[in-house]
């Protein structure tokens, strides 16, 4: 397992002061406290569009289906005249349980894809199902994947690239969670070398594959080829410690603050950005400070610091 460390904020510096040209960085509802479509906890949409334009970011991601307008129209409105343009929509999948899941996947994933496609989005961040409630900390399912179970997640996962890159001209990019079965080093090994590169991309969260102890870097230096997106995140050390201590369940550790404002935190997000400018491709990357729930004038003056911090790193 990593040795977690936190940063100064000194030490994150993009390779040489360079210019980080290759990546476009981006912000989403979930640095705003947003994990629902609706809920009294949020702050409403119109107070997230208008702080993520303020705090310097042009690229956002929808968030749960839901809580942006879902009308097109509306929604290009409203995003054009603060300066937004939309990297991607995001889905949720329990793929390893087979095709008894299928259509019920499919309605779900073409609901988000029409509406990013109808956006100009060029992605579709998929995320596998919990094993334990990220509320209640109530265990749905065993945490490990029988073979079939693999075997059922990785063909329908390509199988879930294929249809939506035919129908929607989005590239699905799998996003590596805590509490799910695609976590740890292993897991996301095994993963991608039992899916086709040419269907399914990774989307490497930096705070979720520290948090389940992995390293970054050297995951993008390795399979570099099947890094399609990046959400950027840190993680506390300490409390992540006392988190794997006492098998708190994901939501719980996010409430005593598991994710932390950059760069208080770990992965050190300099050397991570030089690394994914370095595949010398077109990478989002896309701020996620999960902050659910957090008090409705918390989010701003973070994003802001973070946006100044990113600059800092060259991006």
């Amino acid at each position: 397992m990593t040795t977690l460390s936190p940063q100064s904020p000194s030490s994150s510096s993009g390779p040489s002061g360079s210019p980080l040209t290759r990546i476009r960085i981006g912000s989403a509802p979930d640095s705003w406290g947003v994990w629902f479509p609706d809920d009294p906890k949020q702050v409403p949409w119109q107070r997230f569009l208008d702080e993520v334009s303020q705090s310097g970011y042009e690229w956002i991601e929808l968030g749960p289906y839901g809580y942006l307008p879902t009308d097109p129209a509306v929604l290009t409105e409203e995003t054009a005249k603060r300066g937004l343009k939309v990297s991607a929509g995001t889905v949720f999948t329990g793929l390893h349980h087979g095709e008894s899941v299928w259509e019920k996947t499919w309605a779900h994933v073409a609901d988000n894809a029409v509406l990013a496609q109808a956006m100009g989005a060029s992605h579709l961040v998929v995320i596998p199902s919990f094993w334990r409630d990220d509320k209640t900390g109530e265990v749905l399912e065993p945490d490990t994947l029988t073979p079939e179970q693999w075997r059922n997640l990785t063909s329908l996962t390509e199988r879930l690239g294929h249809e939506v890159r035919e129908r929607y001209g989005l590239q699905i990019v799998v996003h590596p969670h805590a509490d799910t079965h695609i976590d740890s080093e292993a897991n996301v090994t095994r993963f991608l070398d039992g899916t086709d590169s040419s269907l399914v991309s990774l989307c490497l969260d930096t705070g979720h594959y520290a948090y389940c102890g992995g390293d970054s870097v050297k995951l993008i230096e390795t399979y570099g080829e099947r890094i399609g997106y990046l959400h950027l995140k840190q993680v506390d050390p300490e409390i992540l410690a006392d988190v794997r201590a006492n098998e708190v369940p994901f939501g719980p550790a996010v409430a005593r603050g598991v994710m932390c404002e950059p760069p208080a935190g770990v992965p050190e997000l300099g050397p991570v950005l030089a690394a994914a400018q370095k595949l010398d491709v077109e990478l989002f990357a896309i701020v996620e400070q999960d902050m659910y729930p957090c008090e409705p004038d918390k989010p701003l003056p973070i994003a802001q610091r973070t946006r100044a911090f990113l600059r800092s790193c060259g991006a």
